[in-house]
Formats: structure tokens, C-alpha cells, sequence
């Protein structure tokens, strides 16, 4: 039913243009409109503008329309959330422990925790559960504000739970109102059965993994970690290449723990995303600067991990775009808040709240190849929005950090609380 949306003390981030992206000093300026009016159509945004629309009118024309008085409230699009790895069995708090006692990321991960312990417990859990705890996290992140995620596998590292790790992802996008992207993810590490046969697990993935991943269509991009400890460069490249052929686009785990290659890798073969992205200098600016792909920045991981930031300011002020996504995992990233990530775009990367709006929409939806139908304010777009709770203004969104600012979720046009 359509849904008509009056007294909207700001309607945030519109966008008639359908732009694809939003990079460099165009970030900081961010379209509103003050005492504005939204009509939904269908799954749609069918119109907006300022002033006091003709609600009569309206509801002649639209039989059955919902009003939803928003006096004193914002509308944003809702954020997407591009990066994610949120089907799981179980955390993983033991090792949150071990970190606060100094143990690195690479030390836990050689004694067989880290992704291994994921692997361990999905194995160990049934279909119907992962399903069952996916759903509830889903939920939580939509009443946060979310409307679009991205979700990985990697926590299989064998072609059956690697499949049984896809196929709940194609049951969430039935079940779930959020829009679902499906990420195969398969080298995410080296599972202890191959250690010291690493080029026999990156065999498996291509011979036996892709095949069967295509076949089905249980994914739409293909995904590597390429990082010290994990993938190599060479290795890397054989996996996207391989993916490629059987459809796949490519997304990277790339410079996280170092300078790894795998940016570059990424670009070479024109991924949509290259994710992460703590170790990025001047070489790797320059390189993304010459492409389409997207940097996407897991401030969530950083914070977590207590490592070093990536250098958002330097990448935006050299005229790159920037996205910002959760990474929410049991390991690294235990949160897919993106009103949390919003906050530390600003407070942690010093972006502008209208730059860190831009990081967590247009370009989060982008990231996902989800721009043309997500992101904006645009009539034509799908109509997911959320309402907030009374707000002084948008720069209150980052800064009350502690708190959901939202109080009405539309998703596909339908109001959803």
C-alpha cells in the first residue's frame, strides 16, 4: 500500500541524477530538502517535495494510503551494509580475551582459532540453526537502520559446508525483507588439513568449489582473503580468475595486516570492492584513482583488532570515493551497527557526517552493485527508508553515538515497524 510521509522536518541525501557513486570533495555536500513530503508507490519512491503536499489529492489518486505524520523527524535512505559475515555458529568471546592478553590476530589464527574456530562450530551446526541465528541478527541490524547487506561465506573451507553456507544465505534472502547480496568466500583461510598444502586448498577451491557455487547460483560475487598469513597475490589472481569465468564478480579482502598485493590484484581484475584496507599508501591511492573500484572501510575490525586506521581523509582528499561497512563477524567485528559505524567514520576518521552519510548509502550500495535501485532519496529507487526519533539535526546521527536513533523502518515499501 502506498505509504505518504508528511512534515519531514529534513529529508536526507536525495538525488535525482541516479549518480553512481559520491567521491572527493564531492562527499562533503549532501542534498536535503526542510519541510518535505514522500509518497511511496508499490516497492518504490514515487515522489517527494517540500511543503504541505495535497493529502486529499493523494489519497484520491493512491486508494489505501498510509500517512505517517514525521514532525520533527528525519528521513534517510536506509544505510547498505556492504561487507559482512554474519552467518555463524556461536561467538567467539574466549578469544576477545586472548587478544586483551596480547595474543595477535596471526597467533590465534596458527592455533587453530580465528576463522578455524568458525569453521569448526558451522560444521558442527545445523542448517536449520544457522539459519535461525542469521534471522535474528538480520532483524536486529534492520531496526538499526540497515535495509541492504551483504553476506559472505568463509566459515565452510569445504565444498559441502562452504554450500551449506550459500544455501542458508539463499534462504535469508526468502525470509528476510532486507535486500541480500551473496558473497562466496571460500578462500578466507587454509584450513589445518592443508596445512603446508596451501596450493592444494586453492586447487579445491577452483576445481571443485566454483563449479558447484555456479551451477546453482548461489552467489554472485567471488571473494579472497589476500593478506600476510593467508593468500598470495599469485594465488589470489588464480582464484578471481577462475571465479570470472563462471560469472563471479570479484570482491578483496586486501591490506589488513600489510601491504599484501591485494589492491592491486583487485583492480586488475576490476573488483567492485576491495575491502579492509588498514595499509594503503600512496602507490595503492594512485592505483584505485585509475579504477571503479570501491574502497571499503571496516572500522569495526580496526577498533576491535586495535589496529592501525586506514587513511580515509588521505583517500578522499586525493578525489577517491570511500564506503564504510560493519565486517560483522564472530571474530573481529561482533556488531552490525551502522549508526555505530557512522559515529566512527567521523569521530575515528574525521569525515564530515555528510561524508560518513555518503560512505554508509550511495557508496556502501555501490559496493554491492546495488546503486542504481539503493542509496538515495530518488524517485525510482526502492523505497527503503527510515524514520528517526526526534533529532535536532543531521549531525546528531554521528554524534549521539550511543543510542538507535531510528523509530520507523520502510523496506520495499512496506512499513516494517
Amino acid at each position: 500500500m502506498p505509504i505518504l510521509i508528511t512534515n519531514i522536518k529534513e529529508l536526507v541525501n536525495i538525488d535525482d541524477a541516479f549518480v553512481p557513486m559520491v567521491a572527493g570533495k564531492r562527499m562533503s555536500t549532501l542534498a536535503t530538502l526542510k519541510n518535505a513530503w514522500l509518497l511511496t508507490e508499490g516497492d518504490k519512491i514515487k515522489d517527494f517535495g517540500e511543503g504541505t503536499p495535497d493529502i486529499g489529492r493523494i489519497e484520491r489518486d493512491n486508494p489505501g494510503t498510509t500517512v505517517i505524520d514525521a514532525s520533527g523527524r528525519m528521513v534517510f535512505p536506509s544505510f547498505c551494509d556492504s561487507h559482512t559475515h554474519l552467518v555463524y555458529a556461536g561467538s567467539r568471546e574466549i578469544e576477545y580475551v586472548d587478544k586483551i592478553k596480547g595474543l595477535s590476530y596471526e597467533e590465534i589464527a596458527r592455533r587453530g582459532g580465528g576463522i578455524l574456530n568458525s569453521a569448526k562450530k558451522l560444521h558442527d551446526t545445523g542448517e536449520d540453526e544457522l539459519v535461525e541465528q542469521a534471522l535474528s541478527r538480520l532483524n536486529e541490524i534492520m531496526m538499526l537502520g540497515t535495509g541492504a547487506v551483504e553476506i559472505k561465506s568463509g566459515y565452510g573451507l569445504t565444498v559441502e559446508d562452504e554450500l551449506k553456507m550459500l544455501r542458508v544465505i539463499r534462504r535469508l534472502k526468502s525470509l528476510s525483507p532486507l535486500t541480500i547480496v551473496s558473497t562466496f568466500l571460500g578462500a578466507h583461510a587454509v584450513p589445518a588439513e592443508y596445512k603446508g598444502r596451501q596450493g592444494e586448498y586453492v586447487d579445491l577451491v577452483i576445481n571443485e568449489m566454483i563449479p558447484v557455487i555456479a551451477a546453482e547460483e548461489l552467489a554472485e560475487y567471488i571473494d579472497v582473503f589476500c593478506d600476510k598469513g593467508f593468500f598470495t597475490v599469485e594465488e589470489t589472481d588464480r582464484i578471481l580468475n577462475a571465479g570470472m569465468k563462471y560469472g563471479l564478480c570479484p570482491k578483496i579482502h586486501a591490506n589488513e595486516l600489510d601491504y599484501s598485493g591485494g589492491i592491486q590484484v583487485g583492480i586488475k581484475y576490476n573488483a567492485r570492492s576491495v575491502d579492509h584496507l588498514e595499509f594503503t599508501g600512496p602507490e595503492e591511492i594512485d592505483a584505485l584513482l585509475a579504477s571503479e573500484t570501491m574502497p571499503v572501510i571496516l572500522p569495526g575490525a580496526a577498533f576491535f583488532l586495535n589496529m592501525v586506521n586506514a587513511p580515509a581523509r588521505t583517500m578522499i582528499d586525493a578525489g577517491l570515493p570511500v564506503a564504510f561497512a560493519s565486517d560483522f563477524n564472530p571474530g573481529s567485528a561482533p556488531s552490525g551497527n551502522m549508526q555505530l559505524v557512522l559515529s566512527m567514520a567521523c569521530i575515528t576518521y574525521r569525515l564530515l557526517p555528510s561524508e560518513a552519510i555518503h560512505a554508509t548509502t550511495i557508496n556502501t550500495a555501490y559496493a554491492m552493485g546495488l546503486n542504481e535501485e539503493l542509496g538515495t532519496i530518488t524517485r525510482g529507487k526502492r523505497a527503503n527508508l527510515f524514520i528517526t526519533k526526534p533529532i535536532p539535526s543531521i549531525e546528531f546521527m554521528p554524534y549521539a553515538f550511543g543510542s538507535n536513533k531510528v523509530e520507523t523502518v520502510i523496506l520495499n515499501g512496506a512499513r516494517i515497524s
